[in-house]
């Protein structure tokens, strides 16, 4: 009997050659230029004076639009995250938010609305979770537990790639860094796409075909727990990536079918060509720095990390995910 399954085959498009640009790029093509973002002597007077702002006119549940702000410095500085996210490396960190002369939670709204400058703010949980923390909450890496409560390994992926409709970019706020290791590496996904046209065809077009994933029980009671759709496609001249061979095979698991030998040998390779030195370009974030990515054309990985015994200086990263498309609800669905 078939598994009921989150139908995203309507995604399914054909394989196609990269287009040519700077999109696809190695490690050593790239230096702290093209992806660091300063913040100035101007942008630092506006978040200054936006916490002040904020700690004297209190608003719950993150009702604060930064479309009701004068904050030119801001919205320059973030126009320019975007257009390295969007049309550059693909990644981009915002050099920093100044956590040690405001209380976290005030720059933690700042965050919040710095990043309405990238897109719109999602649900990233299925109870409608707007800011995700990230730390390690002691419980084992096992199903139904999302690797970013651990301190394991993540390997090459895109965040949310079993969902209805993948969040366009991911941010990430730094309010402690591990002891040792949590770093984060990048890829180019439109790379991984080269390699594995040069190097592997056949198991490049299985990936452009349907295939299950692991919901990872964000859902509704009862719904279906994994969901099909293809690895690879395209929106016009954009790569759409659910980049995470790891939930691939655990949907395989949670379904009870078998995995096809065409899918596990393509699964084999491109675990194999991101496993290539050549393609990570590792940029360690630090405490009140600020990464966007892209998540549709960028993979990111973690290392496991060793955490700090002061509980108020564990690892500890505050997410957003933007997306336009759908409603800010984590399914996106419209009513």
């Amino acid at each position: 009997m078939t598994v009921p399954f989150l139908d995203c085959r309507n995604e399914v498009s054909a394989l196609r050659q990269l287009p040519a640009d700077r999109r696809a790029w190695l490690a050593p093509e790239v230096s702290p230029a093209d992806w660091m973002v300063p913040l100035d002597d101007a942008m630092g007077a506006e978040i200054g004076r936006l916490a002040h702002f904020i700690e004297d006119n209190p608003l719950q549940n993150l009702q604060r639009r930064v479309a009701d702000f004068e904050l030119p410095a801001c919205a320059a500085a973030m126009g320019r995250m975007k257009s390295i996210v969007d049309d550059g490396v693909g990644f981009a960190v915002l050099d920093r938010l100044p956590l040690d002369d405001y209380p976290l939670d005030t720059m933690v709204e700042v965050y919040w609305m710095l990043g309405q400058y990238m897109g719109r703010p999602v649900a990233q949980k299925w109870n409608g979770e707007m800011i995700y923390n990230v730390r390690d909450t002691g419980q084992a890496y096992q199903y139904g537990v999302r690797g970013s409560h651990t301190s394991v390994e993540l390997v090459f992926h895109t965040d949310n790639a079993f969902a209805r409709m993948v969040p366009d970019y991911v941010g990430l706020l730094c309010s402690h860094p591990a002891v040792e290791g949590g770093v984060s590496r990048f890829c180019s996904l439109y790379t991984v796409h080269g390699m594995m046209q040069e190097r592997y065809p056949e198991e490049l077009a299985r990936l452009y075909q349907p295939m299950y994933f692991d919901r990872q029980k964000e859902h509704a009671e009862g719904a279906p727990p994994v969901c099909m759709a293809p690895y690879f496609s395209w929106t016009g001249d954009r790569l759409n990536a659910r980049a995470n061979s790891s939930l691939v095979r655990k949907g395989y698991d949670v379904a009870g079918e078998e995995m096809d030998a065409a899918l596990r040998a393509a699964l084999d390779a491109i675990d194999e060509v991101c496993a290539s030195e050549e393609i990570w370009y590792e940029a360690p974030l630090e405490r009140g720095q600020v990464q966007y990515l892209n998540n549709h054309e960028v993979g990111h990985y973690r290392s496991e990390f060793v955490d700090h015994e002061d509980p108020e200086k564990k690892r500890h990263l505050f997410r957003l995910w933007h997306r336009e498309r759908g409603t800010a609800a984590y399914d996106g669905l419209k009513f």
